[in-house]
């Protein structure tokens, strides 16, 4: 973990990095599978004492320092589905190209709490991903990839990663949280590749 710094000042100029965590808007969703990249988010906003702000992006953000990177912290308020409305406009907001989009999110062909970086490639059918693929006109963002187990069929999915986690399952998914966490600030301060050999080795 990074040590907080002081919130950078605006001054206009493009962030580094856009972080955003995706999940569903409201109190029932809240820490449920879906919304682990929101909870991610979350908490590194805590850590960086960043004050999550609604905009005219359909988003709440803000920016924070991490190590002398600028890093734009932000979550969707749209649903799943049309979380790209709100990236490609943050994205616009912050001056980023795609691939300084780090997309933290749920996914479903990793089993739980196990944590993954990918840089660009397939959205593995998660509709918030292809939503942003088709707004920013790239699939080249970086994801932060949370396991959260799959459906006991395809046709309960939707039900799935609407469901909490088991006990046991919360316990271990918090942990990967932290780890999650601590993954997009390796990206922000020493890049993907950093990440990807730190946190994709892990059994």
């Amino acid at each position: 973990m990074l040590r907080r710094d002081r919130r950078p000042e605006r001054t206009g100029t493009p962030a580094d990095v856009l972080v955003v965590g995706l999940g569903n808007p409201g109190d029932e969703f809240r820490h449920t599978r879906h919304n682990v990249g929101a909870d991610v988010v979350e908490m590194l906003a805590t850590r960086h004492g960043a004050r999550l702000r609604k905009g005219k992006e359909r988003a709440v953000a803000d920016e924070v320092r991490i190590g002398d990177k600028r890093v734009a912290l932000a979550i969707p308020l749209t649903y799943m589905n049309d979380s790209g409305q709100a990236v490609a406009a943050l994205a616009r907001r912050y001056g980023v190209e795609p691939a300084r989009v780090v997309i933290v999110h749920d996914e479903l062909d990793l089993p739980p709490a196990v944590l993954k970086v990918k840089e660009g490639g397939g959205l593995a059918g998660h509709n918030g991903l292809r939503s942003i693929k088709q707004h920013l006109h790239s699939d080249e963002f970086v994801r932060v990839r949370i396991g959260v187990g799959k459906p006991v069929s395809k046709e309960r999915g939707a039900d799935h990663v609407l469901n909490r986690f088991s006990k046991r399952e919360r316990a271990e998914i918090d942990v990967t949280l932290e780890d999650a966490a601590d993954a997009v600030e390796t990206i922000a301060s020493d890049g993907v590749a950093a990440a990807m050999n730190r946190y994709n080795t892990r059994p």
